[in-house]
């Protein structure tokens, strides 16, 4: 087996998105803009409503998978396909976008903390085109691990004997949500060919056999290619580990649409400015 070591840690930076709700953003920045098949993750919170209040409101997606996992606070879920629900902690919306949606996330309180994360996975092309998808995952239906080590949560792909809801997916995505107790150790067994990467909430981390400058809180570590992961936390920690197979294939962008090409990207402008776009 290859350890797995760390490529290049980065810190998150601080943006906004929505109506102004205030996120740290890792992944689709000039640094780190793309970890084949993911496009974008976000870490959204804050103690202060004004910082999330005006939330999401209603905007399209074309040719990606957005997930959402709600760690504290309650988020409305509402889209064109007439899909709605509230995510409450410990829950997961998994929305294939596909040929396009149109939807709003907006927070279902008044005050309190609110934290949570948004990952985007690209669609290949043969599937981004398709007719959208929603799934909406309660935490009761995460699999979950736990010992006297660390707990992990399993949104997809499996670990011992806990298996993510998530299944036959393209991209064979591995998302898990470790909390690992101070001095012990995570190990996992990974698929060779997936690009992957931890995102550290919180507490400090040694990953792999090899000497790494030392991680901090919303820190981004991208990992070399291998099938051996070994984590210890050298104090309790907390933090997701997210593997995906590439997909190869040439993106272009265009808010919050990602296709192949840019002729695509008008087309989408095009189909939602004349009212065609989220029509099934």
């Amino acid at each position: 087996m290859s350890q797995i070591e760390i490529k290049k840690i980065f810190k998150a930076i601080n943006a906004s998105d929505g109506a102004g709700v205030k996120l740290k953003r890792s992944i689709g920045t000039p640094e780190v803009d793309y970890i084949d098949p993911f496009l974008m993750l976000d870490e959204f919170g804050s103690e202060n409503k004004d910082d999330y209040v005006a939330g999401f409101p209603p905007h399209p997606h074309r040719g990606i998978e957005t997930v959402t996992y709600m760690l504290n606070g309650e988020f409305e879920h509402k889209d064109s396909t007439g899909a709605k629900g509230t995510m409450a902690p410990g829950d997961v919306q998994w929305m294939k976008t596909g040929r396009g949606i149109i939807h709003s996330e907006m927070p279902a309180m008044a005050g309190g903390k609110l934290l949570g994360f948004q990952l985007w996975i690209n669609m290949p092309a043969k599937l981004k085109k398709n007719k959208p998808e929603y799934i909406y995952i309660k935490s009761n239906e995460l699999g979950v691990h736990s010992d006297s080590e660390k707990i992990v949560k399993v949104i997809a792909g499996k670990y011992e004997n806990a298996e993510g809801p998530e299944k036959n997916h393209n991209v064979e995505p591995i998302y898990f949500h470790v909390v690992l107790n101070e001095n012990k150790e995570f190990s996992f067994a990974a698929p060779a060919g997936h690009n992957s990467f931890i995102y550290l909430l919180k507490g400090e981390l040694k990953i792999g056999e090899k000497k790494h400058e030392k991680t901090t809180d919303s820190n981004l570590i991208l990992l070399e290619r291998g099938d051996k992961l070994t984590v210890k936390a050298t104090r309790k920690s907390e933090f997701l580990f997210i593997a995906g197979k590439p997909i190869g294939e040439p993106i272009a962008r265009g808010g919050p649409f990602v296709m192949n090409t840019k002729a695509e990207i008008l087309e989408a402008i095009q189909d939602y400015n004349n009212g065609t776009f989220a029509k099934y």
